[in-house]
Order: structure tokens, then C-alpha cells, then sequence
């Protein structure tokens, strides 16, 4: 991660290994007064959540309908070109679904359910089974002895060592970035999200799961949805026009989403600790990145690039978390990770405790 500019009054606040003058002590210190400065900007009025909702699903509505559109006249070909900006508009419609899940959208619980649940038959994504997984990986994001639903999965070097050689196999498949990042989100967000799946793979030792009749009520309540939504508009518009419209624009989105989703938190200075050494403030400020994107790439992923913020504080809105972060010196202190250094993320599979660094596989003996 490279550091942010500093103005002259920002404080220094990254972890003492980074900074050796900075002590335990004052790092503890400035991430209590961020985190208490981040509870400032929580919730916001209605008017806007509702404004940035009906805009999304307009732009998205829109888009779709050109494509259906193209596809009856024969170009096709155009249709796939506009499921680039409408998979960028799913990803904004992710981000509100994301935020109703926290309670974070409106003060109104049945209004964040309600809402979640719409966008969930545009996002593929059950949304109850999904609240409740990316929940708990807010709650033990960088604690190994948490791990578990809603991550990605993440071994040490010792825990790999371990493993069986079928194992090692099935585990380095999975790490494996055109698995992770390529050609499994697609058939995760399509396929694999129609199961009540909630199980350990294999290769873990530690495992935090969920119970199964809640996951299933969830996945099973969308996909009668998805059934009924979507072989309406096969019906009614052609199954070939349905296929070719959604399926390039839901793949796509479920790429950028993977993509932003492991880079927030695999990159190289990741945070980890043991139960006893973790620490919720510090895995949210060093284990979860400032992703440093352009503006027009920010307004499309909802501002989750700012994903320090959002683990401190899941409860400020996507339209904030900007906000939240100008008006403080000591956030803009803290490291970011350029586009440049997130493509370096991509293979780097293990958590090393002795150098307390993400490694790839070819770190180990």
C-alpha cells in the first residue's frame, strides 16, 4: 500500500511497524478518535437515500430495456456493449443492497429489508443469507479464530503446511485468481447462490457456519422470485433476449464485486491476529484498504473503495463514507492501495505469522 499525501497537521496514525516512532499507545488512541469521529456521519435523510435509489434503478431499468431492445433488432453485439455500463449501475444497486443489509439506507428496518430484498432479484444475491454472512465477517473480519461465512477463505503458512496433498490442490485451486477472480463469480452469483450451501471446504481448520433453515428460507424465497421475475420476461420478450441481456450484465458485476470484495482485504500488509491480539479498530483501519479509485470509477462502485471507513462504521451510508473521510486529517494519514498495487493482490494466498504478511505459495518450503 503506498501512503496518502499528509497534510501538516495530520497526525500520524498507521501501525508502529510502518512508523517506529508511533507506540501501541497513540495508535490505540487515534483509531478511538477516528472510529468516534466516523459516528458522526452515521444514517442520513431519507430524501437523499430515496433520490439515489429511484436515480440507480432508472439508469438500470433504462439500460436493460435498450438492450432487450437491440437484441430484437438483431445487434446483439451492441447489447453486449451496453452490459458494461449497466453492470456498473448492478454494482451501484449492490452497494444500496449491501447498505439496507447494515441498516445503514434508512432508520426504517422494514424499509432496509424491503428494499434489500428487491435489488436482490436484480443482484442474483439472497439477500437474508447474505446480511447475515457479511455481518459476521464485519464482526470477525482478521481474527483467525473467527473465520469463517462471509470471507474469502484464507489459511496460514503452517495451516498449509498441513494439509493433505488433495488438499493443498483443492485449496490452491480455489486461491487461484482465475478461479476467484474470473470464471467463479459468475457461476457463483448465478448457480451456486441457488444452494443452501454454508459448509467448510476441506482444507479449513477453522470455521464459523450458519444454520441451515434460515439459509434456506432466504436462497429458497429468491429463487422462486427469480423463477417468476425472470421467466416472465422470457416469456414475454424471448428466453434467447433474456439470456443474452441479463446473463452478461449479472457476470460482469459479479466479477467487479468479487474484485473490489478481494482487494479490500488481500493485499500484502493485511491486518490478522489471534482472538487475544485482535482488535476490531485496528482490523478495520489497517486489515481493510482505502482502495484509491478514479472518480468516475468511485461513483460506480458506490464508494466502497473507502472500505476503512465502512468496516469502523457500517452503519454511514455509501453516499457519506466520502464525506466522512474529508473532514478528517487522520483518516487521509492512513496508507491507500493504488489500482498499481492491487494487481500485485492476485496470488498472494497465505497469512504468514511470522513476517505478519500475506504471502503467495511460493513462500513456502
Amino acid at each position: 500500500m503506498s501512503q496518502s499525501a499528509r497534510t501538516p497537521s495530520a497526525p500520524t496514525v498507521a501501525s508502529s511497524d510502518q512508523h517506529p516512532s508511533a507506540s501501541r499507545s497513540d495508535q490505540t488512541d487515534a483509531f478511538a478518535r477516528i472510529a468516534e469521529h466516523c459516528q458522526n456521519f452515521r444514517g442520513g435523510p431519507a430524501g437523499r437515500s430515496t433520490g439515489q435509489l429511484v436515480l440507480n434503478l432508472s439508469l438500470y431499468g433504462g439500460l436493460i430495456a435498450a438492450m432487450y431492445g437491440l437484441v430484437a433488432i438483431g445487434a446483439w453485439w451492441a447489447a453486449l456493449l451496453l452490459s458494461i455500463p449497466a453492470s456498473g449501475i448492478l454494482v451501484r444497486l449492490f452497494i444500496i443492497q449491501h447498505d439496507c443489509g447494515h441498516g445503514a439506507f434508512f432508520k426504517s428496518k422494514r424499509a432496509n429489508h424491503a428494499v434489500g430484498w428487491l435489488i436482490s432479484v436484480l443482484s442474483f444475491t439472497p439477500y437474508g443469507f447474505w446480511r447475515d454472512a457479511h455481518n459476521r465477517h464485519h464482526a470477525n473480519s482478521g481474527n483467525l479464530t473467527k473465520r469463517g461465512m462471509g470471507g474469502v477463505d484464507t489459511l496460514t503458512v503452517e495451516e498449509f503446511k498441513r494439509l493433505t496433498p488433495r488438499n493443498k490442490a483443492l485449496y490452491k485451486f480455489y486461491r487461484h485468481p482465475l478461479t476467484l477472480l474470473v470464471f467463479g463469480p459468475p457461476i457463483y452469483f448465478l448457480l451456486l447462490q441457488r444452494l443452501p450451501m454454508a459448509g467448510p471446504m476441506p482444507y479449513t481448520e477453522v470455521y464459523f457456519g450458519m444454520k441451515g433453515p434460515r439459509i434456506w428460507q432466504s436462497v429458497m424465497l429468491l429463487n422462486l422470485a427469480l423463477v417468476a421475475f425472470y421467466g416472465g420476461l422470457a416469456f414475454l420478450l424471448g428466453g434467447w433476449a433474456t439470456l443474452i441481456v441479463i446473463g452478461p450484465v449479472v457476470s460482469l458485476s459479479g466479477i467487479a464485486g468479487s474484485w473490489l470484495f478481494y482487494v479490500q482485504h488481500q493485499y500484502e500488509d493485511a491486518y490478522w491476529a489471534d482472538r487475544k491480539d485482535w482488535s476490531y479498530n485496528t482490523a478495520a483501519l489497517l486489515g481493510s484498504s482505502h482502495y484509491d479509485l478514479p472518480r468516475i470509477l468511485q461513483w460506480f462502485t458506490g464508494n466502497i473503495g473507502l472500505h476503512h471507513i465502512h468496516h469502523l462504521c457500517s452503519l454511514i451510508p455509501n453516499y457519506r463514507l466520502q464525506e466522512c473521510y474529508d473532514a478528517s486529517p487522520e483518516l487521509q494519514a492512513l496508507p491507500k492501495l493504488s489500482i498499481r498495487d492491487s494487481l500485485k493482490s492476485p496470488g498472494m494466498a497465505l497469512w504468514d505469522e511470522q513476517s505478519g504478511r500475506m504471502v503467495r505459495f511460493s513462500a513456502v518450503p
